[in-house]
């Protein structure tokens, strides 16, 4: 079985069965449940929803499946085409839509996709609107339009380029400084959308831009989760073209990855950290992030004044979060950057421009920036589940044995021991137990992650 659904959305992989696959009759029952949602949350007669897609294979069949849904519900929708999960965020309030659909499976393998669903702010659904959605498509609870009542089907281009202007535009976008620092950077966008938007961001900062991977062709050439054991060729590629760091973005381009000058990965943990550092110097405030991620933002944080708190996985959860503490920045530590100056979504190229103004103004290589922040190493493995295996067991079976530790809840298990840490969750969008561990080594961290690994193998 591989379709997953949850409060973000609907996730899958494409063929197969009704309702054990992401099929076209799961699609369209999913975007009207979604659509009658909107309906009963707004009760207005006249709403739109906008859509766009990353370059995945099945996107343009799923796009279409989705739009003649709402339409076929009275919904007008306005249909961006190829866009990043960002620019659909910002296309909402831009134009001042009643909702969104993004149409992405993120890090996912090719024949994955999913529909990923947004409120008028342009943000993830919360958990009870989640619920109420997947109540919707439980019961077939849809009521569709008359002949005469049907909604409006559009296209509009150019979105891509105005949520560039708009990140440009951002006070703390230092687009001089970048420009007189003349990067040159190399750019590994997984062949999807990453490699329409971030070439084009790049070049309006006068950087010099090498492509690697940028054809949106949804051909993945290698595993799109931007993890250091994926991006040997971009690392490779950077040594040779003597480039100041590379660039890596997932297919939807919520998630920012850096390489350092040298091959090195600066850790996709870190880019968080680094723009945060740039942020919280030129602006005080508090930051976020979810239980998974680095210490090295709370150092950073505490290190300029702020106070630094945790949430349970996942994005609605770290802005709900944000709000609550007037966050100035936040975000997940895969490299998802949440900078509220834009909008409360992970932006690549928010953190793009955030980034690069550190660096410029610091005027120090990547790896010199790297090394300036707390040495902190992280292991991020998983176990892949069967249906016969009982997760929550597992998990309170752990969080007994080790109940003499610092141990978290809220979301799976995360025991804190004094100079490391694991974290133990199901995943929301794959049929998988998350271990995460990070520790003063990668070694340490490697090793605390193969205990916990053999522990709950023990247990199923």
């Amino acid at each position: 079985m591989s379709l997953i659904k949850s409060i973000s959305g609907i996730r899958g992989t494409i063929g197969g069965k009704v309702t054990d696959n992401l099929t076209p009759i799961d699609t369209v029952k999913f975007a009207a449940a979604y659509g009658m949602w909107l309906k009963n949350n707004t009760q207005k007669d006249n709403l739109t929803v906008v859509i766009g897609r990353d370059a995945r294979i099945s996107g343009k069949m799923v796009s279409s499946l989705v739009s003649n849904t709402l339409v076929g519900l009275g919904i007008n929708v306005t249909d961006i085409g190829l866009s990043t999960t960002p620019t659909v965020e910002v296309a909402v309030t831009m134009d001042e839509a009643d909702g969104g659909i993004i149409i992405t499976a993120s890090h996912n393998p090719k024949q994955w996709n999913a529909l990923k669903l947004l409120n008028n702010k342009g943000e993830f659904l919360n958990a009870m609107d989640g619920e109420k959605v997947l109540e919707i498509a439980e019961n077939d609870a849809y009521l569709f339009a008359e002949v005469n009542n049907l909604g409006h089907y559009r296209k509009k281009k150019n979105y891509i380029n105005k949520h560039i202007n708009e990140v440009l535009n951002l006070k703390l976008v230092d687009v001089e400084a970048i420009k007189k620092a003349k990067f040159k950077v190399v750019v590994d966008a997984v062949n999807s959308t990453g490699g329409i938007a971030i070439p084009a961001l790049l070049e309006k900062l006068g950087v010099e831009c090498v492509e690697l991977y940028c054809e949106p062709n949804g051909e993945f050439p290698h595993n799109p989760e931007p993890l250091k054991e994926h991006l040997t060729a971009i690392s490779e590629l950077v040594i040779k073209e003597k480039a100041d760091l590379g660039i890596v973005v997932d297919p939807d381009v919520d998630r920012l990855a850096i390489v350092n000058e040298d091959g090195s990965m600066f850790g996709e943990e870190y880019t968080l950290v680094a723009c945060a550092d740039y942020v919280l110097g030129k602006t005080k405030g508090n930051t976020v992030s979810n239980l998974s991620s680095s210490r090295a933002l709370r150092d950073i944080t505490l290190k300029h004044g702020g106070n630094y708190v945790a949430s349970a996985v996942g994005e609605v959860n770290v802005v709900t979060l944000m709000k609550s503490t007037n966050a100035v920045i936040g975000g997940e530590g895969n490299g998802g950057i949440i900078y509220p100056e834009s909008h409360y979504g992970r932006d690549s190229l928010v953190g793009v421009t955030l980034f690069l103004s550190h660096l410029a103004n610091l005027k120090m290589s990547c790896k010199a920036l790297r090394d300036s922040y707390p040495s902190y190493f992280m292991s991020k493995n998983k176990i892949e589940l069967t249906p016969k295996i009982n997760v929550d067991v597992i998990l309170e079976k752990m969080a007994s044995k080790y109940k003499n530790e610092d141990v978290i809840t809220i979301d799976g298990v995360k025991i804190n021991f004094e100079t490391e840490w694991v974290h133990l969750r199901k995943s929301n969008t794959e049929p998988i137990i998350r271990i995460y561990t990070e520790s003063t080594s990668q070694k340490n961290a490697d090793d605390l992650a193969q205990r916990f690994i053999t522990e709950i193998k023990n247990i199923i």
